[in-house]
């Protein structure tokens, strides 16, 4: 029998557009407290963006580091002494909501320092955060905190020392966010974090191709990192029997040229207009702030000079009902993410609603779409074949074959629930939890 834990975690909010860690988090800190574990989430920086309800706390959680004060203190010392009056203000979620929809607020060189700050938390001027964030903690006394991000990494000592708590980080897609920031920032920043994730009781990811990743790149080759794959709530993700109209190939992801919009609109343009696929469309939906505008019109005008404008639909900030609704509609999914992407909640959305899944043969992707979906050879990121080609050709070649499509669904689904389902993360998590609280021995736990 295992025991009941208390858990806490501190998850990074984006304030103005969905989040697939939080969403995860959430789905997680939710199935726990159904299983009968003492679950809290706290946000931290902003508020958190979530798809479906958010977790139920019997006391309410406040933003802990509130992006205004952290970054105000970064930039001015003299407002370290700020009053708390102050600091409660402008850490008010619409406040923080209204200034993330600013997303250039802040310079590269502005995020670089912040980075580093909260990696050296013990030498920055955050203690005022730190202190809050601990005390609020002390009088919850949690038998577990969880960082959503090992950026967050900078607290670990801080947390075990002040708390006497144990401490689990997770990798999920930082390296990308590193490596963009300027240097001196950057190098520092990988420094400090291979310093400061080796204080963890544990670290996980969501990969095997990410957890080695992050060894490499932190020259730790000997890190010990669990491999604790993502789940999500298969409530209302139920396939349809049969779709109606034209075949549609689907997007859902951030509208940035990262997660290989730019490939994906090539590769439909290369399906119509070269392969000669008659009457195929293509649905582009998920998260855009202000920054991607130009990105988005550039592609619509390279559309456009297709003759394929009606052939498309976009559709931004999604639901969760019209999320749903719109994977239910696709024949196809596709995300060519051209960076090494961690892992992608949205290739498991697409799974759950029986949507075969076709996925350049990169990154996480192969562990994820091997047992359902087809893998196309392409490549390393940026080279030549070009990605596009391979794709249209891997939608054309199934677009003729119905009775593969259906076999492609039926499998997707199955291994969502199989393998994808919150439920089967939550009993890995509750184990390794457990292991790491000293309720059961590490040889009685099953392989994460």
């Amino acid at each position: 029998m295992i025991g009941r834990i208390k858990m806490v975690f501190l998850t990074p909010g984006t304030g103005g557009w969905y989040c697939g860690a939080c969403m995860r988090d959430n789905a997680l800190a939710k199935s726990l407290q159904a299983a009968g574990h003492e679950v809290l989430l706290l946000p931290m920086y902003l508020p958190l963006m979530l798809d479906e309800d958010g977790l139920v706390s019997a006391r309410k959680t406040p933003i802990f580091f509130g992006g205004i004060n952290v970054y105000l203190r970064q930039k001015f010392a003299w407002f370290r002494r700020a009053p708390r009056w102050l600091d409660q203000l402008l850490n008010h979620p619409r406040l923080l909501r209204q200034v993330a929809r600013h997303s250039r607020m802040t310079s590269a060189g502005d995020h670089g320092a912040m980075t580093l700050a909260m990696l050296r938390m013990d030498e920055s001027g955050f203690s005022k955060e730190m202190d809050q964030l601990c005390d609020w903690l002390a009088e919850e006394a949690p038998d577990l905190v969880c960082l959503s991000t090992v950026l967050q990494a900078g607290m670990i000592g801080e947390l075990k020392r002040r708390l006497g708590v144990k401490v689990m980080c997770c990798f999920q897609g930082e390296d990308t966010f590193l490596d963009g920031l300027p240097a001196p920032f950057r190098e520092a920043c990988w420094r400090e974090l291979a310093a400061r994730v080796k204080a963890a009781d544990s670290l996980i990811a969501p990969s095997m191709f990410y957890a080695q990743l992050m060894r490499q790149r932190l020259e730790l080759d000997t890190l010990a990192i669990e491999v604790l794959p993502n789940g999500i709530n298969l409530e209302g993700y139920t396939p349809l029997d049969a779709k109606q109209g034209p075949p549609t190939i689907g997007f859902l992801a951030r509208l940035s040229r990262e997660k290989g919009l730019e490939v994906m609109v090539d590769a439909f343009i290369h399906l119509r207009v070269v392969l000669g696929h008659p009457w195929a469309q293509l649905h582009l939906a998920g998260a855009a702030t202000p920054e991607n505008d130009a990105f988005i019109a550039m592609l619509q005008k390279r559309l456009a000079a297709a003759n394929l404008t009606e052939q498309v639909v976009w559709q931004v900030n999604l639901s969760r009902d019209e999320k749903i609704d719109m994977l239910r509609s696709l024949t196809l999914f596709s995300v060519p993410a051209i960076y090494p992407e961690a892992f992608g909640l949205y290739v498991i959305e697409a799974m759950a609603s029986g949507v075969p899944v076709v996925q350049p043969a990169v990154a996480a992707f192969p562990e994820m779409v091997a047992r359902a979906g087809m893998l196309v050879q392409v490549g390393d990121f940026g080279c030549s074949p070009p990605w596009h080609e391979a794709l249209a050709q891997a939608w054309y070649q199934l677009l003729q074959e119905p009775t593969t499509l259906r076999e492609m669904a039926q499998d997707s689904r199955r291994v969502a629930e199989e393998f994808y389902e919150i439920g089967v993360m939550r009993d890995r998590f509750i184990l390794l939890a457990q292991e790491i609280c000293g309720s059961i021995p590490c040889d009685e736990r099953t392989t994460i």
